[in-house]
Formats: C-alpha cells, structure tokens, sequence
C-alpha cells in the first residue's frame, strides 16, 4: 500500500487518493481521480486550497442534512456538492435498532447487512461519481470510516481492486483516525471495535475481505437501477489505460 496516498489537508485528518490500486486483471487506479475522506467541514483555507490543488471539482457527501455544520473556512468557488445521505434511520427503524442495540453498527459486520438492504442509496452514491464532471471526486461522511467505506468499497469491487487491496485501504482509517478522536475529545474506537469482533471470532481484516469476495460490485449496481452508461463511467473515472 503506498504511503503516498494520503493527503495533508490541513483540518482533515483521514483523507487519502485512491490511485494506485491494483486490479485482478493486472490494471492500476487512477491517481486525482476519487478521493475519500472525513468531513470537509473543518478545513481551514489552507486545506481548502490543498483540496483545490488535488484536482478534486466534486465533493459527494454521504452525511445526512442534520450532520452538516458551516465550514470553518470559505469553500473556494467552483465546487459541486452533491449531498447524497447514505443513511435514514427512519427507514427500516428495526434494522438500525438491531445494529444498534447489539453495538454492531459502526463495525464492518454491518457492510453486508446495509448493502443487502439498502441497494437504492449505495447506487445514488455511485451515481453521483459516475455523473461527476470533469476534475476529482472527493466521498466523504463524517470520520471516513463507515458510510465512506461502504461506498468505496462498491467503487472499488467494479473497479476490479483485489479484495486484499480493498482490505489493505480500510485498513488505513485506522491508523489514521486516533488523532481525530483526540480533537473530538473522545476516545479512539479501534480498541472497541477490535474487542466486539473478537468476541465473535473474527476481525476487521476478516470480514472485509469476506465481504468483497463474496461481492458482484456489478450485478449488484444494476439491479439496483443503474445503467450500463453509468457502471462505463465509473470504471472511466477510476482506472488508468492499461499498459
């Protein structure tokens, strides 16, 4: 995994390029093209202008309306914000409070579950990177863990990254996250995280790797509603010509 992916914007703390992955058929993602990340929120000027100065055009945030807080500093001019909330806990109120109250939500046992029930909105997420226009994509929710995960995840199984290479990146939230949780006053999560999978046998690594193997990033995208057009302009965006 190459360290260079990560990006220094000064008031984010997890965000990073998702060039340079490999693909099963030997292929490479392109770099400047989608980025994930934390909330954008508490960018200053000088992350404003890094976040310009990586090409990115189109900010697709995952967060739902009432997460949304002014930006500490002016977004430049120029910007796309395509709002496309990942998660209404008005919907299905079983589900979020099976996940919930079990304290699952928030690891990645729950990826399987949420694409399996709510197919519609990852497929408007993607949608809204496949409609981007020209210049990079940032996806972003608010600590770039979760909801972020899920949809890169999809974006990157249609890609046709390894389930090794999708893993290996989760696996940099982590390392990432502590110093966020700092500024937020709050503890780092990894720890209860790893303890909740433990006690179920299993770990993060474990059950991201199961869930993309088991994944038809494509199959999935179309019954879902999206057309061939957009799944094309995905694969367009995110990989580099090959050879």
């Amino acid at each position: 995994m190459n360290a260079n992916r990560h990006l220094d914007w000064e008031g984010c703390f997890n965000a990073r390029d998702l060039g340079g992955l490999r693909t099963a058929d030997g292929r490479q993602t392109r770099w400047a093209a989608v980025v994930r990340s934390d909330s954008l929120d508490g960018l200053t000027a000088a992350g404003w202008a890094a976040v310009q100065e990586s090409g990115v055009q189109t900010v697709v945030d995952l967060r739902s309306p009432e997460e949304r807080q002014p930006s500490s500093a002016e977004r430049p001019a120029g910007l796309t914000t395509a709002p496309v909330p990942l998660e209404d806990h008005t919907t299905d109120p079983d589900f979020w409070a099976r996940w919930r109250d079990s304290g699952l939500w928030a690891t990645p046992l729950y990826f399987g579950a949420f694409l399996d029930r709510f197919p519609e909105r990852v497929a408007a997420a993607v949608a809204a990177v496949a409609n981007a226009g020209p210049g990079g994509v940032v996806v972003h929710c608010g600590l770039g863990r979760d909801r972020t995960q899920l949809v890169t995840l999809v974006l990157l199984a249609l890609a046709g990254v390894t389930a090794d290479g999708i893993t290996d990146d989760h696996e940099l939230s982590t390392e990432r996250l502590p110093p966020l949780f700092a500024s937020m006053g709050r503890p780092d999560e990894a720890p209860r995280i790893r303890r909740l999978l433990a006690q179920r046998n299993t770990t993060a690594r474990e059950v991201i790797h199961a869930t993309v193997a088991s994944f038809d990033a494509e199959a999935y995208l179309r019954s879902a509603g999206l057309a061939e057009a957009d799944l094309a302009a995905v694969r367009a965006r995110l990989l580099a010509p090959a050879g």
